[in-house]
């Protein structure tokens, strides 16, 4: 999917369809694979909401105990691997069609759209680095540390966009991609919701998430020929 030239991408009910039928055919695809294959579950990326939820560490410093522990040797470590980059793009893949449908065309950011679909993958496998080493912890601090990131969010809201893919990216890495895939749908469908509604809006006050329509009014006014 892309966004339009008219800053539109696909209309919001649309969206909201194509939304329901993406997380229901994952989820699905999912049940169906566990009914059928129940002992593949203890092999991948799935169930670290259950570590984070029912078994927590001792100390603060402790690492936290990965899902599918049996995912053992060469070939299974890196189906793991595989199945959690995966389940961070899938997870992240219809958060950029809702930026997509939300931005209007002058605030419009592909580069920030592309970053909401790799960034989960990123972070996926950094987690999986440094999970269990404290000092390797330190050493990617300190090389982000002196990495400089200019690119400045056009709109406060985009932030929200960056830290899902964050979160996305840091739950998958732990072996909670349902989790990843929760936090997708909560956002997708509460963002969409405060945007059709346009919650909070007062009079003459400034809008955050729906500028779209009054941008391209503009837009259509300033096209015809003796409009100021």
């Amino acid at each position: 999917m892309r966004a339009e030239e008219n800053g539109g991408g696909m209309r919001t009910p649309r969206l909201l369809y194509w939304l329901t039928a993406y997380y229901l055919g994952l989820s699905a695809a999912l049940l169906g694979t566990f009914l059928v294959y129940p002992e593949v579950r203890q092999f991948l990326p799935v169930g670290g909401v259950e570590s984070l939820i029912a078994e927590p560490t001792a100390g603060p410093l402790e690492a936290m105990r990965m899902a599918a522990p049996r995912a053992a040797g060469f070939a299974g470590s890196l189906a793991w691997l595989i199945v959690a980059i995966a389940g961070a793009m899938l997870a992240a893949l219809p958060v950029s069609w809702t930026y997509m449908e939300v931005r209007a065309r002058r605030e419009y950011d592909q580069s920030l759209v592309e970053t909401i679909v790799v960034l989960p993958m990123v972070v996926t496998g950094i987690i999986v680095i440094v999970h269990n080493s404290l000092a390797l912890a330190f050493s990617l601090a300190g090389i982000a540390a002196g990495v400089r990131f200019r690119h400045s969010l056009k709109r406060p809201s985009d932030t929200l966009f960056i830290l899902l893919a964050i979160g996305i990216g840091l739950a998958a890495g732990i072996g909670a991609v349902e989790l990843a895939i929760v936090m997708s749908i909560a956002f997708n469908y509460v963002f969409l919701l405060l945007w059709i509604g346009d919650y909070g809006a007062r009079k003459g006050a400034k809008r955050s998430l729906r500028e779209r329509e009054t941008e391209e009014e503009g837009d259509e006014a300033a096209a015809i020929p003796g409009s100021e």
